[in-house]
Formats: structure tokens, sequence, C-alpha cells
């Protein structure tokens, strides 16, 4: 199986779902990349509400849209993804069109400082709450890394556990089923 870019794939999926005016949520910002790709789905009158622990990682995404409109659509929060539902206005839970998850390492930092296991199983029960009906989550798990095996098998389990009346979740690896490989799990609202 040749191998596949993940990140390329949660776009095009996301891309069939929201539109302009929507609601999005980029549950780790990392550098911004699928921060601004949201914000160019949205905009102009949608908003994109960001969360990252690291400074570094909200830096980058701000510096990514300093001399943009779309600025005007995006809100940082230097906060844990855990903590959305504190973040997010309480008029929105429940209108979210898409949340993505991007886990491990921030890209070009210490690679010691990860997401982990308990914020982002947190994270994922407010955001099976919050999601709109038709929204998805995309959740990019990487389990060839320390704590990234645990983070990616409980990941699992969480959706495993998902009301099969309310949610649909499939799998996408970059390689063929290999343990390590990383995989796209996405999550879809249906009612």
């Amino acid at each position: 199986m040749k191998r596949i870019s993940l990140v390329n794939a949660a776009h095009n999926l996301i891309a069939g779902v929201v539109r302009s005016g929507d609601i999005a949520i980029d549950a780790t910002v990392g550098n911004g990349h699928d921060t601004l790709f949201l914000a160019e789905q949205i905009a102009p009158s949608g908003h994109v509400y960001g969360f990252d622990l690291q400074q570094a990682a909200i830096d980058s995404t701000r510096e990514k849209f300093r001399q943009s409109p779309l600025s005007n659509c995006l809100t940082l929060f230097r906060a844990s993804h855990a903590e959305m539902d504190d973040k997010i206005p309480a008029n929105l839970h429940g209108s979210i069109s898409v949340i993505m998850f991007n886990l491990g390492y921030l890209p070009g930092s210490d690679k010691s400082v990860i997401t982990l296991t308990d914020s982002t199983l947190a994270a994922l029960n407010v955001t099976s709450r919050i999601l709109a009906v038709n929204g998805i989550i995309t959740l990019l798990a990487y389990p060839g890394h320390p704590g990234g095996d645990l983070e990616t098998k409980q990941v699992k389990n969480w959706c495993e556990q998902l009301d099969t009346q309310q949610f649909e979740v499939s799998t996408i690896y970059s390689t063929e089923h290999q343990a390590t490989a990383p995989r796209l799990f996405v999550i879809r609202k249906i009612h």
C-alpha cells in the first residue's frame, strides 16, 4: 500500500462538510497549518477556536494569521483541549461543524512535550457533546513515539465505545495496518 498523507485526507474530508459561516475548533494548533486551513473554509463569517498549551504553538499560529483578513475569524487559547467545555461559548455547544486533533508533539520543538492521554480523552468527551449533528471530528494519532502508543490505544477504545446510533467511526492508516503507523480516526455525528 502506498503511504498516504493523513493530514491531506483529513482536510479533504473536512472540506466536504464545513462551509462559510460554520464554527470550527483546532484542538491542537501546533504550527497553525490546520488552523489556517479551517479559517479558509469558514471565512468570512465563521469562526475558528484554537487550543494549545505551548506558547510557541500559539505564537506560530498567530504569525500565520498576522497579515491576513482571516485573523478576524480566529480565537486562540493557550489552554488544554480538555478545557473546550469552559472556553467555547455555551451558545455554540451543539453547533460546532468540525473539530480537528493532531496529537503528539509540536514539530520542531521539544519531543518530550506531548499530548497526554487523560486530557485527550477528556477533550473527546467534550467534543462528542458540542459537535453538531452531521459534524465531523478528525483525530490524527501517532503510536510510533513514546506515549503515543498508549494514547492511540485509548482513543481507539474511546471510539469503540461510542453509541453507534449517534456516531459513525472509521480509521484511515498512512500505511497498511502497521502497529506504529500513524492513523486518522474520523468520527461523524449522525444523530
